[in-house]
C-alpha cells in the first residue's frame, strides 16, 4: 500500500510497546518496514541483557518478526558504511537505509544520526514518538 520506506533501529525494538505499535502499523501496510540482520542480533541480544525474556524467548521473537516480515530485511549495505559521518557504531543502521531507499530511520538514539550525516541521502531520523505522530496525522482513521 505504502512507499514510505522506514529503518527501525534496535533500540525502538527491544522496549515491548514501541515495537509492538511499530510493527502493528506495518502489518497494516501503514509504511515499509526495514531492518538488517545486524540490527535483529542487536535486539535479540540487548533483550536477554536487560533481562526482558531468556536466550529461547528472544530466538523466538526475532523468529517471528523475521516470518511476519520476511520481506524486511535489508542486505548488501556493507560496502556503503565506509563512506559515512554518523556514529560508527550505527554506520551499519544508516547503510541499511541508504540500500532500502528509506526515507526515515526511527530511533532514540537522534544524535548518533546528524542531520549533515543524513542530508545526502534524504533521510531523517525520528524518534518513535515524531514517527507515530506523523503516521497518525497521514492515517488518522487507522491509527486510533
Amino acid at each position: 500500500m505504502s512507499a514510505f520506506a522506514v529503518i527501525l533501529d534496535a533500540n525502538v525494538l527491544i522496549p515491548a510497546a514501541p515495537r509492538d505499535t511499530l510493527l502493528r502499523a506495518a502489518e497494516r501496510g501503514l509504511y515499509r518496514l526495514h531492518w538488517s540482520a545486524e540490527i535483529l542480533a542487536e535486539v535479540e541480544r540487548n533483550l536477554v541483557e536487560h533481562a526482558l525474556t531468556d536466550e529461547e524467548g528472544s530466538r523466538r521473537l526475532i523468529g517471528i518478526m523475521r516470518d511476519v516480515f520476511p520481506e524486511a530485511t535489508v542486505t548488501g549495505y556493507q560496502k556503503l558504511m565506509a563512506g559515512l559521518s554518523n556514529d560508527p557504531k550505527d554506520r551499519h543502521v544508516l547503510a541499511a537505509a541508504i540500500r532500502a531507499h528509506a526515507q526515515v530511520i526511527v530511533t532514540e538514539n537522534l544524535a548518533d544520526f546528524h542531520e549533515a550525516a543524513l542530508a545526502p541521502y534524504d533521510i531523517e531520523a525520528q524518534s518513535v514518538d515524531q514517527f507515530l505522530t506523523h503516521l497518525l496525522s497521514l492515517t488518522p482513521s487507522v491509527m486510533t
